[in-house]
């Protein structure tokens, strides 16, 4: 039986795109921020992403063995998201160096984002922010010509390795785009439950439920649209198209969530609202965050790495350190003049 809060999905609803639709829209909205200028060539040690997106079995899972609302507890397939919490997760980026094919973006980027904080990167257009943010969970890829050398580790563990799969990559290292993409034709409850069926999950109808209402409500949205869940999400505000992206990137329970200027398109209030639920979940997990607004950056965040690219040449990182001494008292002059305002 369904839980009154959640009437059954009607027929022409719950349909999950296609993983093409899913990887073109997440190109889309994470469109790079190139460095102006040239590189030399990759190198040969570096990875190449020439290969065609993950084919729809890697990214799906086994077949379901029986429809999602017969699944149990007791059957083989079925699994949780439930499980016992995950200690917070370091990320570190380790001489990452990217182009876009012989046009080089970033040059040996070394980065450590600490487990239970926000890390913001601030810098100009153009410095490869974005980028990196990308490269965090290994969507740089999905653009043609794409390359990159150096890690990125996850706990100790590089998830560029062979032996780790993409798909638990994105899974365990969550992205939410400037824009708000949710798929407009789904209902809101839909939305927030699309990532299971990608990566391969199986719950109960009310285990489902359960996590709806979770993920709603520590995105902040719970209580704005608990009485119309079967509703599509594209009838949302922007403010609120933002926060159900963040509850669907919740559902998946990641380790770290990325956060490419959520803000950006935003009014005040759904900022301040977006900037409250980032307080509350930098509890469970990490957060990486590319921002211009350097107000933003200092609210939020407690760790600050400052991008700059000379020109024609590629991004690197300047300055990083705690948020405060950032702002009040920077090593390095390009970096007082950046937060200051003085260019940029």
């Amino acid at each position: 039986m369904s839980s009154p809060l959640f009437p059954p999905t009607p027929p022409d609803e719950g349909n999950v795109p296609s993983v093409s639709h899913v990887s073109e829209d997440a190109g889309v909205s994470g469109q790079a921020s190139a460095a102006d200028g040239q590189g030399s060539p990759p190198p040969p040690a570096t990875t190449a992403f020439n290969c065609p997106p993950p084919s729809g079995a890697e990214l799906n899972g086994p077949p379901p063995t029986a429809p999602e609302d017969e699944q149990s507890p007791d059957d083989e397939s079925y699994t949780t998201v439930y499980e016992s919490p995950q200690p917070l997760a370091t990320l570190e980026a380790r001489d990452v160096t990217a182009w876009f094919g012989d046009h080089m973006v970033l040059d040996q980027v070394s980065l450590t984002m600490h487990a239970g904080r926000v890390t913001s990167l601030i810098g100009p257009s153009g410095c490869g922010k974005s980028t990196f943010l990308r490269i965090l969970n290994r969507m740089h890829q999905l653009v043609p010509g794409a390359a990159m050398a150096g890690e990125v580790l996850l706990d100790g563990v590089d998830i560029y390795h062979p032996s780790q799969r993409l798909t638990q990559a994105r899974r365990d290292i969550g992205m939410v785009f400037q824009k708000p993409n949710p798929f407009p034709a789904m209902s809101i409850y839909d939305n927030v439950v699309a990532g299971l069926k990608l990566t391969g999950i199986k719950l109960g109808r009310n285990d489902k439920d359960d996590l709806v209402k979770e993920c709603l409500v520590k995105a902040g949205l719970w209580q704005e649209v608990r009485g119309r869940l079967r509703q599509p999400g594209g009838a949302l505000s922007g403010g609120q198209q933002q926060r159900l992206c963040i509850a669907r990137s919740l559902a998946v329970r990641p380790r770290v969530l990325l956060m490419d200027e959520p803000c950006s398109a935003l009014d005040p209030t759904s900022t301040r609202v977006i900037e409250e639920t980032m307080a509350d979940l930098v509890r469970e997990v990490t957060i990486v965050i590319v921002t211009h607004n350097m107000q933003q950056a200092q609210r939020v965040s407690q760790q600050c790495a400052f991008f700059l690219a000379a020109q024609g040449q590629p991004g690197y990182i300047v300055e990083y350190g705690p948020t405060e001494a950032m702002f009040d008292n920077p090593q390095d002059p390009r970096t007082s003049d950046y937060v200051h305002g003085r260019f940029g």
